[in-house]
């Protein structure tokens, strides 16, 4: 059910609130393009500085929006375990398809209070539910023996993984083999090595900038299809990387404000990327051929 190019989307803002229209034209322009699916309110949608009330909105429009065509994994993340259950039952009420639930940041637990965390919101809430392992972000890491755990919850239906280490797959793959568990790669540039060792798709940042080509990367990886999947790598890891070389989702607000698609008003305490970042961010655009 979730696999393909999965757009991380962003949240537009204008003049500090949710600009409902773009975020709806948006989520339409990658239903047109073949998205497999969709990611409201997640890191790159600013969910950590969208007060309760936007998560909320912004996860019901989608799904709104989204209308059953492609599967809707609503963002439903915190570093509270209790929070964390009002936004998963918040999205399974609003009619998501599943929830993506990050590692509790900033508390910084061992493993076994990762678990329990995990295991509160899979017994709390009958709604499908992906762990997202980033230890970038979170400090924390998910341990293979500890998502192995988990997979076998009956909530707990997939990982999406950025931690880059593709030798996790097969680990997870190993201990889950009797499990329906699905992988999701969570950084764009190592898509491909993810899904030739069996992940079903990517969670991307790029694909908000450019859904129709990853769409395809993912159709051809799909068909065994090597040649055409690498074509499209080369021409796009300048990008991947360029839309990391200021804070996330920066660089993303700000190719899709060059595509005319909405503002790249970003929030507080992140700022806009620096005029090196842009030219940076343009080059990648136009080596891509998006510009």
């Amino acid at each position: 059910m979730f696999n393909g190019s999965i757009p991380a989307l962003v949240t537009p803002f204008r003049n500090g609130e949710v600009d409902r229209k773009a975020f709806a034209d948006l989520v339409e322009r990658q239903i047109e393009n073949g998205a497999g699916g969709l990611v409201p309110c997640g890191t790159t949608g600013e969910s950590a500085t969208l007060s309760h009330a936007e998560h909320r909105e912004v996860v019901s429009l989608c799904i709104e929006v989204t209308a059953g065509r492609v599967p809707v994994i609503a963002g439903a993340g915190s570093n509270s375990t209790r929070e964390a259950i009002g936004l998963v039952e918040h999205a399974k009420e609003a009619g998501a398809d599943a929830a993506l639930c990050v590692c509790p940041y900033y508390n910084r637990p061992d493993q076994a209070g990762l678990e329990a965390h995990f295991r509160a919101i899979a017994d709390a809430v009958a709604l499908p539910i992906i762990l997202y392992n980033v230890p970038g972000r979170t400090v924390s890491d998910l341990q293979p023996e500890t998502v192995i755990r988990l997979g076998k919850h009956p909530n707990i239906v997939g990982i999406k993984d950025a931690t880059g280490d593709l030798a996790r797959i097969s680990l997870h793959t190993a201990g889950l083999r009797d499990e329906q568990f699905v992988q999701i790669c969570g950084e764009d540039p190592v898509t491909l090595g993810y899904r030739a060792m069996g992940g079903t798709g990517c969670i991307s940042v790029t694909s908000n900038v450019a859904p129709a080509e990853m769409a395809k990367m993912h159709r051809a990886m799909d068909e065994a299809d090597l040649d055409t999947a690498r074509e499209i790598e080369a021409r796009f890891i300048a990008l991947h990387k360029a839309l990391f070389c200021a804070p996330s989702p920066g660089p993303a607000k700000f190719a899709l404000s060059r595509l005319g698609l909405c503002s790249d008003e970003i929030r507080l305490p992140l700022v806009a990327p620096d005029d090196a970042a842009r030219r940076r961010i343009e080059a990648a655009m136009e080596i891509a051929g998006l510009i």
